[in-house]
């Protein structure tokens, strides 16, 4: 039987497009030079689809989840310093950048004062959620609270499910600002309907104790904070601000450029140090 060329050959790489694999139809020049070159028999060729398919979705996912969970810049936790804080429990906080407490779905709460790390780590332990296949969050108290105030209780109901739905969902600077006692109920709604399902980080700048001062009035107080910490590991971090610190250094570079060297004596090689803790 002869062999009939089969019509608008060039069409198939928008058929494989069509049924879904994308990554192949992207590839599909390369796909048959290197199926040709090798010689590889149907069961090679499936598996190579498979693969390339697989990695395709893979790739897509992070990116998704990544833009998801709005981390915007920030530096690795490579680049930490330690050192810095006075108090910090380091073991507790690479323990959990193993990302154990979320199959446990337990929470973790970062209590201390501005620019000693307390953002960095958890978008730091947010990335890693989402490199590992987890879905994650990041939110400030201030975003997620504007967020959850609406008027239609559609839309609110919606929004807590938007709040609900991934592993980790994490609540920056709770405490930066004040509230109203309604504000504390939406907070108390989220953290409620996650718990003992979903994993939480709180960063905080205010002991439990004075969180009446943040959301004055408010009845919930007690019950939020009971279902918060439940199954959560709190973390203190004490010491002055790390951005204090590297003004100071920035500052006190300008100033020896601007100082005219000392007779005899070559001018300073030394730079301000650069990066800083969130």
């Amino acid at each position: 039987m002869a062999y009939r060329k089969r019509k608008n050959p060039v069409d198939l790489p928008a058929k494989l497009a069509f049924v879904g694999l994308s990554a192949t139809a992207a590839g599909f020049n390369d796909f048959i030079a290197r199926a040709a070159k090798d010689r590889w028999s149907p069961l090679q060729m499936l598996e190579e689809i498979a693969r390339v398919e697989m990695a395709d979705q893979a790739k897509r996912s992070f990116e998704r989840r990544l833009a998801q969970v709005r981390l915007g810049r920030f530096k690795p936790i490579a680049d930490f310093d330690w050192n810095w804080p006075k108090t910090i429990d380091r073991p507790l906080i690479e323990q959990a950048l193993t990302l154990d407490f979320i199959e446990e779905a337990r929470n973790l709460i970062l209590l201390g004062a501005n620019g000693l790390g307390k953002t960095l780590i958890t978008k730091n332990i947010a990335y890693a959620a989402v490199t590992a296949g987890y879905s994650a969050l990041f939110r400030s108290a201030a975003e997620l609270i504007s967020d959850l105030q609406c008027d239609s209780p559609h839309h609110r109901r919606e929004r807590l499910a938007l709040y609900c739905r991934p592993h980790l969902l994490c609540i920056d600077e709770v405490g930066y600002l004040s509230y109203d006692s309604a504000a504390a109920d939406l907070l108390y709604e989220v953290v409620n309907k996650r718990y003992e399902r979903g994993s939480v980080i709180i960063t905080t700048n205010r002991a439990f104790k004075d969180w009446n001062t943040v959301f004055p009035n408010a009845s919930c107080i007690a019950a939020l904070l009971d279902r918060l910490t439940h199954h959560a590991d709190v973390t203190l971090l004490e010491g002055p601000s790390y951005r204090t610190r590297e003004s100071q250094s920035e500052s006190d570079a300008r100033s020896k450029k601007r100082r005219p060297p000392s007779p005899g004596r070559p001018p300073s090689d030394e730079q301000p140090p650069s990066g800083g803790q969130q």
